[in-house]
């Protein structure tokens, strides 16, 4: 339930302008019974599926390189895949676990799972053998679900669970039933919702060690929803190119968005700069919702790329994951203009501040504000509040927190509120800034450093693309920064040119004493850096 009736009238307004109220694309008697099954079956993957095949049938839920499907059509396929599944014993409270890129097979695997009241676990393209079988074990998956491309890497595993191709590179025969193969012959008529509704699990990126699973939980009314909306330009009928995997929670969230927005899911399997731009302007996209790495990618293109294509559609290029390093925003904002939005937060704590393009041309850097339904708190150790401008640690509470991880651990909390695991501080407008990992900072000869200043100073720099500093072991400091350096195509800058750039603006504590050039830095899927790899350089 809403809150106070300013809340309701503020939900109410956010949803018409929004035009979820109200909308053209829905016959009032079918947004009525929408409403129904958002009642019956909750805010779930099947329930803005059923809702959304209701609304706008015929409507485009799904782009990409196999075409187009309806609304209408993922809701039959999605109900033939459940009774597949069903048939075999697989029902609520079961997990599935699915290794998969964007496209169809990702969507109607994900909605059948819901469908049965099963949980679905979302598995990192970018993880290694022995990761995925300790994930499906500690799990208990009882299916096995992926892309064709992958099944090399799963032949060598030890996994008792029955394998199915959600993506198949060619015709059969293939090792293992299809998707297509199992919703043969299913009649596609609506399922009664389960007695209890699934649950997603978002893994934790695992930059650090064996990714946890974070159990996600069913927003419990639309307030999350309208506090996005409110601070994010999405309307209702858009259409959304998902960049960003659906199997992070990024990527996972505006996927279910653009479905609760009887909106189109514009989905390319691999990300690609230029060809991006290409759907953009191809499919008239409205969202483009991206990492970080990714965003930067796109403006290394430069502007005799850039203008090749018609973009003049582009109204939102939301961008989240990790951060963003240096003024990428405002370079970003000067190419393809004031569409940039940053939103921080994390698996765990979800949406926690969004930046408006007018935060990031004021204060470049900052992450954006919470929204009134989203409680943010700068703590110290002793989990007092911190001065205006003082960093601390970083807590937030909201609807759509985490709710634990599956095997019962938790992120500390205070008050109701959730640690983010990072520090940051708040400035004198209320805009939160994000000053590193709380266990990120690096202490030499006794001052404290975070690499953040360091990394976002580098990546300003003009013959910089990236850059990233870690600490290492120094006797006489106890430790020293190092930093990890990518030059951009055609300049050259040595060692010593980065440590006199440093010298120049930070305090001499915080220039690197070794200084190291790659061609590239080690990133996970969802292009956050690797770190402990670089440990070992």
């Amino acid at each position: 339930m809403l809150g106070t009736v300013s809340d309701k009238f503020h939900v109410a307004r956010i949803m018409t302008r929004a035009g979820v109220v109200g909308s053209s694309l829905t016959r009032p008697d079918r947004g009525a019974r929408a409403v129904r099954a958002l009642g019956e079956w909750g805010t779930s993957p099947a329930g803005a599926f059923t809702a959304a095949a209701i609304r706008a049938p015929n409507a485009i839920g799904v782009i990409d390189e196999r075409g187009q499907l309806t609304y209408r059509e993922i809701h039959q396929r999605s109900n033939a895949l459940a009774r597949a599944w069903a048939a075999d014993g697989v029902g609520q409270g079961d997990v599935i676990a699915l290794m998969a890129r964007n496209h169809r097979g990702l969507v109607e695997v994900s909605v059948a799972i819901a469908k049965l009241g099963a949980h679905v676990l979302y598995l990192n393209t970018a993880f290694a053998g022995p990761q995925i079988e300790a994930v499906c074990e500690r799990e208990n998956a009882k299916v096995v679900v992926h892309d064709e491309e992958f099944s090399p890497m799963f032949d060598g595993l030890d996994l008792k669970a029955p394998r199915v191709l959600s993506w198949v590179d060619g015709p059969g025969p293939h090792a293992f039933p299809t998707t297509d193969e199992l919703c043969a012959g299913q009649a596609d008529h609506d399922h009664e919702p389960p007695a209890r509704a699934g649950r997603q699990i978002i893994l934790t990126s695992g930059t650090t060690g064996m990714p946890k699973g974070a159990q996600r939980p069913q927003p419990k009314n639309i307030e999350p929803i309208a506090g996005l909306l409110e601070k994010i330009p999405y309307r209702a009928g858009d259409s959304w190119l998902l960049a960003a995997p659906v199997f992070h929670a990024w990527g996972f969230l505006n996927w279910v968005l653009s479905t609760a927005l009887s909106g189109t899911a514009v989905m390319r399997r691999r990300f690609d700069a230029e060809g991006t731009l290409d759907w953009i302007a191809r499919y008239r996209v409205e969202n483009l919702v991206v990492v970080p790495v990714m965003l930067q990618r796109m403006v290394d293109l430069g502007p005799e790329v850039i203008d090749r294509y018609d973009l003049s559609s582009l109204r939102c290029i939301a961008v989240s994951g990790s951060a963003l390093p240096g003024d990428l925003a405002g370079r970003a904002m000067d190419l393809f203009g004031d569409v940039v939005y940053n939103l921080y937060g994390s698996t765990e704590v979800a949406i926690a501040t969004v930046a408006t393009p007018d935060d990031l041309r004021k204060a470049p850097g900052t992450a954006g504000r919470a929204n009134r339904w989203t409680r943010l708190r700068i703590l110290d150790e002793a989990g007092k509040p911190v001065p205006q401008g003082t960093v601390g640690r970083v807590f937030v509470g909201s609807d759509l927190s985490f709710e634990g991880y599956t095997g019962g651990a938790d992120k500390e909390r205070i008050d109701g509120l959730l640690s983010s695991g990072d520090v940051g501080h708040l400035d004198e407008a209320g805009r939160l800034f994000i000053d590193g990992r709380d266990d990120d900072m690096i202490i030499t000869g006794g001052e404290n450093v975070f690499p953040r200043e360091i990394e976002d100073l580098l990546a300003d720099h003009d013959a910089i693309t990236e850059a990233t500093v870690i600490g290492i072991p120094d006797e006489k400091w106890g430790q020293s920064l190092k930093a990890f350096v990518v030059l951009r195509s055609g300049k050259d800058l040595d060692a010593q040119g980065v440590k006199d750039y440093v010298k120049q603006h930070l305090a001499g504590y915080k220039v690197p004493r070794e200084v190291v050039f790659l061609d590239q830095l080690p990133r996970n899927a969802t292009g956050k850096i690797l770190k402990r790899e670089l440990r070992s350089e």
